[in-house]
């Protein structure tokens, strides 16, 4: 099949409408709310503070620990089952080893920093949504940090690789009758802005070598959008004197 248009008349290389805020949530000693399209993501951090139970500390450094949920009516599809599930767990997974690479605990032995990201609202792209707003959320909190995390997801809808999938894409054979038949894969990916290491790349569905190689070249790209996003939602909460 071939996709001609992206159906909300995105190019392809085109985020949706990206926005970031900090400091929303009061009683957090971090926190943020970042936005991409009809995404929504709000993170708070709390801690560093011991942990309990206490077999789960470490003496040598301090651990990251995340917890995601989407609220029961956030999604664009099926109603969202409340409390923890599979999906969940490895959502949660994914944000810590993303952000673990670029977070130094080792002031904080026997301690535990809490990420949770809460999504009030969904429409594709929770995970990379989420990784971008607890990475601010956690330089609010005045957690030792090399750099930031941004992250995007990109993919491929029938013939053509797009940055920044949206619902309708990722199930396109419900709102496109021309792409029945279609084939989409998606690919979020979260990357260290200043060294360009990559923390996160996962992938659902198949592409080629070359349309993967091409894909990472229009993350890379797109979270540099999320990364100027992301500065400027921080440097408006601490304006320089």
């Amino acid at each position: 099949m071939v996709y001609r248009k992206r159906l909300d008349g995105r190019k392809i290389d085109e985020l949706r409408p990206v926005e970031a805020k900090v400091g929303v949530v009061s009683n957090a000693d971090g926190s943020a709310s970042f936005r991409i399209g009809k995404t929504w993501a709000i993170a708070a951090v709390y801690g560093p503070r011991e942990i309990f139970p206490r077999f789960l500390q470490n003496p040598k450094r301090g651990i990251l620990r995340c917890h995601y949920s989407m609220m029961p009516f956030s999604g664009s599809g099926e109603r969202i089952r409340p409390g923890s599930n599979r999906r969940a767990q490895e959502i949660s997974l994914v944000i810590q080893k993303s952000l673990e690479p670029v977070v130094d605990l080792s002031a904080f032995p026997n301690a535990v920093v809490d990420i949770f990201v809460e999504l009030p609202q969904t429409d594709a792209g929770t995970r990379c949504a989420a990784i971008s707003a607890a990475s601010m959320a956690l330089a609010v909190a005045g957690i030792p940090m090399k750099d930031l995390v941004s992250s995007v997801a990109v993919g491929k809808v029938d013939d053509k690789v797009v940055v920044d999938l949206d619902y309708m894409e990722e199930h396109i054979e419900e709102f496109n009758p021309e792409s029945a038949a279609a084939s989409v894969a998606d690919i979020p990916v979260a990357m260290i802005h200043n060294t360009k290491e990559v923390t996160l790349l996962q992938m659902d569905g198949k592409v080629s070598k070359e349309d993967l190689i091409y894909a990472l070249e229009l993350a890379k790209k797109g979270i540099e959008q999320v990364y100027a996003t992301q500065v400027k939602a921080l440097k408006a909460y601490f304006p320089s004197e």
